[in-house]
This record gives C-alpha cells, sequence and structure tokens, in this order.
C-alpha cells in the first residue's frame, strides 16, 4: 500500500499519541486518507490509528530525523 510521506507522518503521530505521548496536530486532510486506507479510524475522542496502520508503519521505511545544526555568524552583534 502506497502513501504519502504526509500521511505516514501522521499515521507516526497517531502511534505515538495511542502511546500517551504528546503530539503535534494532525492534518485534516491527511487522517481523512488514513480512514479511507482503513490506517485510522474517526471516533468522538478524535481520530485513532487502527491495527492495519500500525502494520504499516511497521513495513514503512525507517523515519529519519535531521539533527545537524547550522552555524551562522551575527553580523552587525
Amino acid at each position: 500500500m502506497d502513501i504519502s510521506e504526509r500521511q505516514l507522518v501522521a499515521l507516526r503521530n497517531l502511534a505515538r499519541k495511542q502511546a500517551g505521548e504528546e503530539v503535534d496536530w494532525i492534518n485534516i486532510s491527511d487522517a481523512r486518507a488514513l480512514v479511507e486506507l482503513g490506517l485510522a479510524e474517526r471516533s468522538r475522542e478524535g481520530w485513532k490509528i487502527t491495527t492495519a496502520g500500525e502494520a504499516a508503519i511497521k513495513d514503512a521505511p525507517v523515519e529519519v530525523v535531521d539533527t545537524s545544526t547550522e552555524v551562522v555568524p551575527m553580523i552587525g552583534r
């Protein structure tokens, strides 16, 4: 199953939310697309990842986090 990078980010955020972590906001259009794919569901409590969604995360490429920093000289200080 192919999902966009944005949908994958939303899916991972739903997984973190379910695990009790604080997450960034979840884009509604991405969440709706995940529902159509059967990877998430909508309830009164909000968006929730499904078993199929959890499996999709396991099959997805590893998330790469950029931890690099750039040093910028402060001219005029």
